[in-house]
């Protein structure tokens, strides 16, 4: 049996290690944390539980095309709940409901823009095809080529490459709210509605048409289904293995080190950060420079905060979104004049509210996240400030005092990101979909210089996101069951 090392154990890597297994390989996975998840680790602590990264549970589809692909399915491993109401959204001068169907979001679209329903069915109906023809066709394209993107579908689309989600949104769409709710899916994305190609509308199809769900006892139980199927099919799961070197021998990999030891491989991937996973090989080995990443348009980081309050919260729900100050200056303060914003826009999650498991009897689990431009400058000063901003702005608009009720609170933010996961400049989603870097423009699954060397994740194909980073997985998979 070939011998694969995959470097890090978050959803591509996992994804890639349960594919690899079952086409025959011998597969070894070696985090360097003392769990595993990436991203997707989680805290517990004074009976609370918080999924410290990944948060949304959309595209259920990808999740049960991966499960089944091994004669399983999501109900073999964990319990699905779909959100009613799927979030709210904030302003400050209204709050806007994303119910379960579509009949519930028309009904809430008429009552804030009376006749906009109409559009908004016709904007989910091209925006359900874009999907299909995205998540069914082009995501599961290796992205080695241009001409993958060349088919009779995207032929007939090419215009929605070069319209903006923003410019199709605001053609249909005149009230500032409805614009909001529709251009925050493409924030997954990693970049602004205005740089974002219109046919990612098919990610308004996941939010609208798809909905929002949760695993009962959080986002990790997809972690712990992964390994548990992983595991059965034979992978070898390491963790507090930090590799600190690939080594190659003419042209060819050939093991991965630690500081302890060094683990002999026919072929290595790595699903961790891909700008760190290069600094791993000796210079001459390397496909980018420096000068290439910093060039790249990156998602956001995060400024996350965990906290247990001692009571059961009021006004809102399992998502939340505050929306409740300028938009597009927060956008400007993440990727045109990078800096700490001055008013951030912010998502609370209460998965208590939904799932008693998360927190104990009468207290609630709260989990706050701040987009924030990549490499920051990050001290406990500024988180604490930041804090107090959003906690603010939260009882206020949310008509209810909790300051007095926390038990804890826990922070994560740039530099964490970059000591826990090696991430670029502590970047927290990867690398943004702008129309240069989509599909072939990426970096390369296959290393061009370093035979048997590959790479998954979200700075490769298809992008950031979970559901992205499962299909990641498989087609990094398949390339290396085509070359072995």
């Amino acid at each position: 049996m070939k011998k694969v090392s995959i470097i890090g154990s978050g959803f591509s890597s996992l994804s890639a290690a349960c594919y690899l297994a079952k086409y025959g390989f011998d597969v070894s996975v070696f985090e360097k944390n003392d769990t595993i998840g990436g991203r997707a680790r989680q805290l517990k602590k004074d009976g609370f539980t918080f999924d410290i990264g990944p948060s949304w549970y959309w595209m259920p589809d990808i999740f049960e095309k991966f499960f089944s692909d091994f004669n399983k399915s999501t109900k073999d491993f964990y319990e699905l709940d779909k959100l009613s109401p799927a979030y709210k959204i904030f302003f400050s001068d209204d709050v806007i409901t994303i119910g379960d169907s579509m009949n519930k979001i028309c009904e809430e679209f008429e009552r804030i823009e009376p006749g906009s329903s109409k559009p908004l069915r016709k904007f989910i109906a091209k925006a359900q095809e874009n999907y299909d023809i995205a998540i069914n066709k082009i995501v599961l394209k290796p992205g080695l080529s241009p001409l993958e993107l060349v088919t009779k579908d995207t032929i007939t689309r090419v215009d929605q490459f070069f319209k903006t989600i923003s410019s199709e949104v605001r053609k249909k769409f005149k009230n500032p709210k409805l614009i909001s709710t529709l251009e925050f899916p493409v924030l997954f994305l990693g970049a602004k509605p205005n740089n974002t190609p219109s046919f990612y509308s098919f990610m308004n199809f996941a939010d609208f048409g798809l909905g929002t769900w949760h695993p009962k006892g959080g986002m990790y139980e997809v972690i712990k289904a992964m390994e548990s199927l992983a595991t059965s099919l034979g992978v070898k799961i390491h963790k507090n293995f930090a590799v600190d070197k690939i080594n190659v021998e003419n042209g060819k990999v050939v093991s991965i080190s630690s500081e302890e030891k060094t683990i002999n491989s026919d072929f290595v991937l790595s699903g961790a950060d891909y700008a760190h996973s290069e600094t791993l090989l000796d210079k001459n080995y390397r496909q980018y420079s420096e000068k290439y990443w910093d060039s790249k348009t990156f998602a956001p980081s995060s400024l996350l905060f965990y906290v247990g309050f001692d009571k059961k919260l009021e006004n809102v729900e399992h998502h939340n979104l505050f929306f409740d100050t300028d938009f597009e200056a927060h956008a400007e303060d993440i990727y045109d004049q990078p800096k700490w914003p001055q008013n951030p826009l912010f998502y609370v999650n209460f998965p208590s509210k939904t799932d008693k498991t998360m927190a104990p009897a009468n207290c609630e689990t709260g989990f706050f996240l701040i987009p924030i431009a990549p490499d920051l400058e990050d001290n406990e000063k500024v988180r604490a400030r930041y804090f107090d901003i959003i906690i603010n702005r939260f009882e206020k608009i949310t008509s209810q005092q909790v300051t007095n009720n926390i038990i804890f609170k826990e922070s994560f933010c740039v530099k964490d990101f970059k000591e826990a996961y090696n991430s670029y400049k502590g970047n927290a989603y990867g690398m943004a979909n702008t129309l240069s870097q989509t599909a072939f423009l990426r970096p390369n699954l296959k290393s061009k210089k370093v035979k048997n060397l590959y790479f998954t994740g979200q700075l490769t194909v298809p992008g950031p996101g979970v559901p992205p980073a499962l299909i990641s997985g498989k087609l990094v998979a398949d390339l290396i069951n085509k070359h072995k």
